[in-house]
């Protein structure tokens, strides 16, 4: 079966047969993307992580789809339906909707208005009229009035139903009435009636319609999450009279009886008004939400990554603050590996405005504890805390970020905080993920739910599976590309890494625990439940510095180990020292090693490897600039140009810090002098920006910001 999905994947992607097999063969002896993507591109020719996602998720809904030919083949073989013929044509359907097309005649029918008319022996009438021949319709319909069916008039009623299931269940019409709203289909939405000052927050759906192949992911989700709140109505409709000639003209036969003629026109109108519209609008429905998910959940899992990938501060010690004004602002220091050294609260903010009080223990804090730079929660009080803090005299240099606090409190309420602080309360665990997230964005944040970190655009309205695994896939992609120190690792991030998982990532820490820091890779195998396949999986993500071989700390794999001693006894050094002279790496034949097993990309991949020499690939995090004269949404006027950060990216915009409570917003229409069809395609999350404020609304609390001219 695997030789007949990698068929019809390569057709589909494009690919190519041999790679394809391949990476199905790989994938179904439990290879991860990962490690397939990094250590067997030989094999695969070299494809990248999303294309081998692809073939995964294409094979899983192939293999998904044959069990469902199998159950309906089963289904119809019951009820002494099936032909060869029918039988062929399945099993050769790779469409879903034609499949369910196919099936629908034989489906298992819950009692309706034509199931009770066939009960009470009104097919045969049915048949009779439906073939529209000559006779007197009335005489045979009299045949039929006896007990259940009491007069000439319900014969006719009973046999109109069952016409106009049979026409509800025509592929022929069924297609027909799926194009038609496929290229002509309008979507309208209006406010519920009462509704109006409830739903302030869909105005812009009161009374609207729009084509629906125009109308966009972020447009469909916001109509649909309105509708099950109560707010809106929302239907998908075409030309009911057009679509009622066409199928009338496609029942009634030329020359027919007329009457029965003009009784197969009542339930082909019956039949598409009460059965086969909702059903095509209902399927159509579901399409847009299957296509508005594909397109939320891409533009999420990209915010995602961006976020993950953003740069950590490196090994440095960090204060951070949990700004409050009542309550006060919480303070943690932390060492450069993130653990806690001390906590404390201060209140330099409005109502008690300790500015003297809390200038002592900060300063306090920053000389005893050596600190270099300071994270500060970018929520309520946070600007405020800034400001504060930008007029303190710190004993050292210190450098102050603004950091976002999405997800904070989700991670200081969970068994994660609770096992990692078990004596500390909710506020200090809350201020130390803040810490974490500027020393290491992806090492913090696997902690947390990525629904919860604030990048999302309609999260919850999707379906949550396929978000969960695209986030996870995500996840996955991040730590792995970055690499994980398995000395220092968490138990959640040493989860994501190839092959490993949350019982053998347990099984880590515990060994690391009872054993002392792991001195090379092979020791990894004394772990219990680490075998060889788990093994061959993680080892080549799993970073060991000062290990006794300079290979382990690099993203070299344990099974070019050997490859790489040759070279260095090919040229008459040391292993080390080949490792750490990008002059000698240069100098290395590579064609010389190219084997059947080791193709010139993972040679160079090798050589690329040692020339970063364990640095870490993500770039140095810098402080935003906010502007010191903005302090409030009021201090902002038409045409100012300010600095901000990109926090989240939706189909429709882009959200930004300036420094204030309220992102400011760019829409996509200001992003770009030039058409573009995405906001990703000029920002990423993270980035600092310089923008132009277009439109301030105070009451609103709504910024609206410009990036053209400015790019």
């Amino acid at each position: 079966m695997a030789n007949e999905y990698a068929a019809i994947i390569c057709r589909e992607l494009n690919l190519k047969p041999r790679q394809t097999n391949a990476v199905l063969r790989l994938l179904e002896e439990g290879a991860t993307i990962p490690f397939i993507a990094r250590y067997r591109k030989e094999m695969t020719g070299s494809m990248d992580e999303v294309t081998i996602r692809n073939i995964q998720l294409r094979a899983g809904a192939l293999a998904e789809l044959d069990k469902r030919k199998a159950y309906i083949i089963d289904v119809i073989k019951e009820q002494k339906k099936l032909t060869p013929e029918l039988e062929q044509r399945i099993m050769e359907t790779y469409e879903p909707s034609v499949l369910e097309d196919i099936y629908m005649p034989y489906r298992p029918k819950r009692r309706t208005r034509a199931s009770v008319a066939i009960s009470a022996g009104l097919e045969p009438l049915a048949k009779m009229i439906m073939a529209q021949s000559n006779g007197d319709i009335e005489k045979f319909a009299s045949r039929f009035v006896k007990k259940d069916v009491p007069d000439l008039k319900a014969a006719i009623a009973g046999a109109l139903d069952i016409i106009a299931e049979w026409i509800s269940e025509s592929e022929k019409a069924r297609s027909i009435v799926r194009s038609k709203y496929n290229r002509s289909g309008v979507i309208t939405s209006k406010v519920i009636k009462g509704k109006e000052s409830e739903g302030n927050n869909y105005q812009n759906y009161f009374d609207f319609s729009e084509p629906l192949r125009t109308c966009t992911s972020h447009r469909y989700l916001a109509m649909r999450r309105g509708e099950n709140e109560g707010i809106l109505k929302v239907s998908i409709g075409i030309d009911d009279t057009e679509m009622n000639e066409r199928l009338c003209r496609m029942f009634v036969k030329m020359g027919a009886n007329e009457q029965c003629a003009d009784l197969v026109r009542q339930a082909v109108k019956d039949g598409y008004r009460r059965l086969l519209k909702p059903s095509i609008e209902t399927e159509v429905s579901l399409a847009m939400k299957e296509k508005s998910d594909t397109a939320a959940i891409a533009l999420f899992a990209d915010n995602v990554k961006q976020l993950l990938m953003a740069p950590p501060l490196g090994r440095k010690r960090v204060m951070a603050i949990d700004p409050g004004f009542r309550t006060g602002c919480k303070v943690v220091c932390l060492d450069e590996q993130g653990n806690l050294l001390a906590h404390d609260v201060v209140f330099p903010c409005a109502p008690v405005n300790d500015f003297y009080g809390a200038v002592d223990t900060l300063c306090y804090m920053v000389d005893r504890f050596q600190i270099d730079a300071i994270a500060v929660g970018n929520g309520t009080a946070g600007r405020e805390t800034d400001n504060f803090l930008q007029s303190v005299e710190f004993p050292r240099r210190v450098q102050i970020f603004m950091v976002s606090e999405q997800g904070a409190s989700i991670y200081s309420a969970s068994d994660v905080a609770r096992e990692e602080f078990p004596d500390e309360d909710i506020t200090v665990r809350g201020a130390v993920s803040i810490g974490r997230r500027l020393l290491d964005p992806l090492a913090e944040l696997v902690k947390i739910d990525p629904k919860s970190i604030g990048v999302g655009q309609y999260q919850h309205d999707v379906n949550q599976t396929r978000l969960k695994d695209s986030l996870d896939f995500t996840v996955e992609s991040c730590v792995n590309s970055v690499g994980v120190n398995v000395n220092t690792a968490s138990k959640q991030l040493l989860g994501y890494v190839s092959g490993i998982g949350p019982v053998l990532a347990a099984n880590i820490v515990k060994y690391r625990a009872e054993n002392g820091y792991f001195k090379n890779r092979k020791q990894l195998l004394n772990i219990p439940r680490m075998g060889d396949k788990a093994f061959t999986q993680c080892a080549g993500f799993l970073r060991i510095p000062g290990s006794d071989n300079p290979l382990d700390n690099t993203g070299v794999h344990p099974e070019r180990y050997e490859l790489l001693e040759q070279m260095a006894k090919d040229m008459n050094t040391e292993l080390e020292r080949l490792v750490s002279n990008k002059s000698l790496l240069h100098n290395v034949d590579l064609e010389r090693y190219v084997t059947k097993q080791v193709g010139m990309p993972t040679l160079v991949d090798i050589v690329k490897e040692l020339e970063k020499n364990g640095r870490d690939p993500r770039e140095k995090e810098d402080a935003v600039p906010f502007d010191a004269a903005v302090r409030s949404i009021e201090d902002l006027h038409m045409g100012m140009l300010v600095s901000g950060k990109v926090t989240n990216i939706t189909a429709f915009g882009v959200f930004v810090d300036i420094g204030l409570k309220t992102n400011g917003l760019i829409h996509i229409s200001q992003l770009s002098d030039k058409f573009i069809t995405s906001p990703a395609d000029v920002v990423r999350v993270g980035q600092i920006i310089k923008v132009r404020v277009i439109d301030v609304d105070v009451a609103r609390s709504r910024v609206a910001l410009s990036l053209k001219g400015l790019a």
